[in-house]
This record gives structure tokens, sequence and C-alpha cells, in this order.
């Protein structure tokens, strides 16, 4: 109790209570970190709790508490990049109720690798994933010690070994050895390998088949192969490209590993059996229209699949219908039978035709490689002249394509090569051949950039050239060839300057994107080439600009070109796109 005949003592006894209380007054606290940039001066950051304070009130007394710890914080936060003899020198001002600590730092050199010793007891030699992995451990002798190369290389050499079926893999030894004085740092690491195991028996779980037709889809030998990462994660591939299922997870059974063996379990869910699809689109090749398609994912317990296609259009309509017979293999064999009726007109060309197709599609050395023949009859109508065909010929495809991501790909190209032939002695109405190739090009530039290359060639033999229908003419101009044309405006024409097609086709593309938000950006493109005939290359010149849209149903291209150069055409074109780059 304070006793009122003495207040002095009352005044003692409050300041006692303000002293329990909290700090007589509070402070701010700012940092000023000098002679580091980049990681190194993030990292510092992060570790100094000066800086984290920076936000809050603190006592006098709590800024020198900090700022004494500065010193040792830096030093540890600049271990892990191998720098190990770090000053730091600085004051702590004070300015009101503001503290501000000054720090620099001498980093000095980092400690640098003169040794690695790194060995694996078992018989790993000749291993890719293995070799690999030791051939790229970081750091090497001569590299600063990176704390964070040297945790991330010794986790790739454990996973390259469990990867490669040592699934018993341990790290017996992992020692580094620091020199301060001399700045010198010696690694020592030693894995024992341990057996090496096998693929045991696989087992199917919730899946729609049996498991003998499942098997067909395992890409090794049972008890003879190696166990592989690399041949699990190919496996799960094939299941999910079957389209078949809606989860398909393939995982080594470690606890069940034996007799240098490993089970492997497959957890299977059936996909939705029909799929309906349908929508509206717009294209300035084809105007607007609708599409609509159903899907049978599998018709039978031997996994075949049958499609139906229809699109109605202003200037194109298609009914096509495919039955798939998979053959589920390494190379993703099956044989394909379809039909497409296809009514097409255009200001250039009317035409219907009734198409039949057979063909074995299958994967070779990384390329899809189609073989089948096909079966063309109709009548059509190019310029002023009416014609009817009936072709019978052979046709082979191979086409590949390769990105980073299938729905923007910053790096990515597709290629396609075609060749196809009829005889007129084997049911056509004429003798003819005909070679194309299509290719596409795609690069990042910076972050925000894109640049796109594209061409078409196009090489045709034929003896009554009127027999050939407008689909294995070539026609030049259009939202994928050259923009600032009209649909098939480009190539040959007759006497009365109608457009008829041609038997070459040459055209190249370059377009340059940027985008000036994640989903939004534009861009500018030269288009150019002809379709002709013989040697009467006329070449043809578009540019413009456009816009590009990411939207959630794919790429929108909106892109107005106009043509150069070209006395006999002007104007501006309008050419919309919707549809993934590749």
């Amino acid at each position: 109790m304070i006793d009122p005949r003495h207040p002095g003592r009352a005044a003692l006894a409050a300041a006692a209570v303000l002293l329990l209380a909290g700090p007589a007054f509070a402070a701010r606290l700012s940092v000023e970190l000098e002679g580091l940039d980049g990681p190194l001066r993030e990292a510092a950051l992060a570790r100094l709790e000066l800086a984290q304070y920076a936000q809050r009130e603190v006592s006098p007394a709590q800024a020198r508490r900090l700022y004494n710890r500065a010193e040792g914080q830096i030093q540890a936060a600049l271990e892990p990049y191998g720098y190990y003899n770090v000053g730091v020198q600085g004051e702590l001002k004070q300015s009101g109720d503001t503290f501000t600590a000054v720090l620099e730092v001498k980093r000095g050199e980092p400690v640098r690798v003169t040794d690695v010793d790194l060995r694996i007891d078992g018989q790993t030699e000749g291993i890719r994933a293995i070799d690999q992995a030791r051939a790229a451990f970081q750091p090497r002798v001569g590299q600063p010690l990176d704390h964070t190369a040297y945790e991330r290389s010794k986790a790739t050499v454990s996973a390259a070994l469990f990867g490669s079926g040592y699934l018993d893999a341990t790290l017996g030894t992992h020692r580094v050895e620091v020199s301060r004085s001399s700045n010198a740092a010696e690694i020592d690491l030693v894995w024992n390998a341990g057996q090496r195991y096998r693929f045991g028996e696989t087992r199917f779980e919730g899946g729609q088949f049996a498991d003998d037709f499942m098997a067909r889809y395992i890409p090794w030998e049972p008890g003879k192969d190696y166990y592989s990462q690399d041949q699990l994660l190919s496996f799960q591939q094939r299941l999910v490209d079957a389209n078949y299922f809606a989860i398909a997870q393939v995982q080594p059974n470690v606890e069940a590993a034996a007799d240098g063996l490993v089970p492997i379990d497959v957890m299977l869910a059936p996909a939705k059996r029909t799929v309906y699809t349908g929508g509206v689109f717009i294209g300035t090749d084809t105007g607007p229209g609708v599409r609509g398609g159903i899907e049978r994912r599998w018709v039978n317990d031997r996994g075949h699949k049958l499609n139906f296609e229809a699109l109605l259009a202003q200037r194109l309509s298609t009914v096509t219908g495919l039955y798939q017979i998979p053959l589920p293999g390494p190379d993703n064999h099956a044989y394909n039978f379809g039909a497409t009726y296809r009514d097409e007109d255009t200001d250039t060309s009317q035409s219907k035709t009734l198409r039949l197709t057979a063909n074995d599609s299958r994967i070779w050395h990384g390329w899809l490689r189609t073989v089948g023949v096909n079966f063309l009859t109709g009548d059509f109508k190019v310029a002023d002249v009416e014609g009817s065909t009936t072709l019978l010929y052979p046709e082979i495809s191979f086409a590949k394509k390769r990105a980073d991501d299938l729905t923007f790909p910053r790096r990515g190209w597709s290629l396609t090569l075609a060749a196809r032939a009829g005889a007129e002695s084997v049911l056509s109405d004429t003798s003819f051949a005909q070679v194309t190739a299509d290719a596409k090009w795609i690069r990042g530039l910076g972050d925000n950039s894109r640049f796109i290359a594209r061409g078409s060639l196009g090489y045709t033999q034929v003896s009554n050239f009127d027999r050939l229908p407008p689909e294995l003419r070539f026609f030049a101009g259009g939202d994928r060839s050259i923009r600032g044309y009209a649909f098939q405006t480009v190539g040959p024409r007759n006497g009365e300057d109608d457009v008829i097609g041609g038997k070459q086709l040459v055209v190249a593309s370059a377009e340059y994107e940027y985008y000036f938000s994640q989903n939004w950006g534009a861009a500018a493109f030269v288009d150019s080439g002809d379709a002709f005939s013989g040697g009467n290359f006329d070449l043809k010149v578009g540019a413009g600009f456009g816009l590009r849209w990411r939207s959630p149903v794919g790429m929108v291209r909106v892109d107005l070109g106009t043509p150069i150069g070209d006395r006999h055409a002007s104007g501006v074109e309008l050419h919309i796109i919707i549809g993934p780059d590749l």
C-alpha cells in the first residue's frame, strides 16, 4: 500500500510498476545491409532477427540484443553458400524513436571443394541413370561448397539407385570436412547399393478388364527385367493414354519385395464409358458452326473403341465414324477403320465426297506412323468446271511433336510428313502421287514473348488434273496459310480468273507474340508463299497484327491481315482460330 505521508515513496512505487509493465518507451527498427546482393542478401535478411522485428515495437535493450546477435546470424546464413570466413562490421544508430542497424558484410573468398570421394559399394557400373547421377554430382572439385547443390546431388544419386532396382541402398558415409584457414573442403560419400531387384508379379485392382488383357500393357518381362522407375512411368503413361481409366496408379510394393523380386501394384478406376460432346465454334475458314460427338471408350471386353462426330458449319459439314482395335504393347499399335462424309462449299469450290479408310497406326522410333488405304468418291465443282472422281490410294504418314507445355508451349515443335499415290489401272479415275510436309516451331523469348515459325510444302504428279478433287489440290490463303488472303483464294487461275488449285505448295510464316498479362497478348506476323503448278510460282505476302487470349477452352487467336505488294488484292481480312498451338 502506498503511504500518503511519503510522496517520494509513491513515485518510486509508480516507477516500479512501469518497469514491470513494459519498456519506458517504444522504438522502431530498420536495417541497412551492405555488401551483399541477390540470393546471398535474401538469405541474410531471412536469417536476421533484426529484419524480422522491423515492423514491431522494441525497447532499447531489445534493439541492442538483436544487433549483437546479427553477426552470427549473417555468418550462419552464408555458410550454406560456401562462405565460412564472413566479416561483419556496423553500428546501431538511434534517431528519436528509431534504431537503425547499419551492417557491412565482407563475405571473403568462398570455401572451395578440393576433393570429392564418391563411392558406391555394389555392381552399379554401366547403369545409365546411376552413371549420370554420379557424373552430374555437385559441387565438383574447384567449385564453392554449395550446401543446397550438395544435398540435391546426394538425393539424386539415392533416387537413381532406387529407380534402378537397388531398393535397399543406404548412404553409409556422408562427411564434409571444412578447413576455414585454407578455405578448402573435402567431400566423402559412400553408398551401400545392396541387392538389385527385378520386376515381380503385377497385380491389378479395380479395373474393368481381365488381367490377361491388362498384361499386354506391361513393358517388362516379370522375373527377368530389372526394376526401373522409367519403365514404371512408361507403364503408367500407357494406361493413361489408353483412355479407359479415370485413375491409373502404378507403385512398387517395396514391403513385399523378396527373393530379388518386387511386386507391382496397379490401382485402377474405370472412366466414364460413354462421353457426349458438343458446342459451337467460329472460324473464318469454315464460318460459324456447331459440332457434336459420341465416344464409346470401350465397346467390349477386348477394349475396342467407337467414335462418331458431326460438324455443321456455314461452309463445311462433315460426319465421321471411327472404329478402333487397339493392340496394347510398347508401340501403341492399333487398327483403325473409318468413314467420312464431307460437304464443302467455299468461294473457290464445292464438293460432296465419301471417304472410307483402313489403316495401321503405331509408334515407330518416336514417330506416330500410319499406313493405310483410302477409297474416295464424290462430285465436285471447281470454278465453273464440274467433275466426279473415284480414287483408291494407299497413304503413309509420320507425325511427331514435342512441347514443354501442351496448353502453352514455350519450347516445342511439330512435324508431319505424308505421301499418297493412286493408279488409274487400280480403281482410280486418274493416276497421281503426292507428298506433303507441315512443320511448326515455337521458342520463348524472355519471360513474356514467343516466336513462332510455320511452314508447309506440297508436290503432286498427276495424269489428269481435272479428275483430282479439291481436297487433293493445293490452295493457299486463310487462317492457317497466308493471312491477309481469304480461304483458298491463292492458286493458279483459269481463263476467267477463277482459282482452280495447284500441283505444288510453298508457305512460310513468322510470328512474334508479346503477353502483357498472364492470359492476354498481342502478335505481329508475316506470311508468304503460293500454290502453283509447274514453274509459275508467284510469291504472295500477307502481314498484320492480332490478339491472343488463353481462354479456359484453349488458345483464341484473332488476326487482321492484309496483302503486301499485290496490285490484284487489297483490303483487310479477319482470321479467327481456336485451338492448341501444336
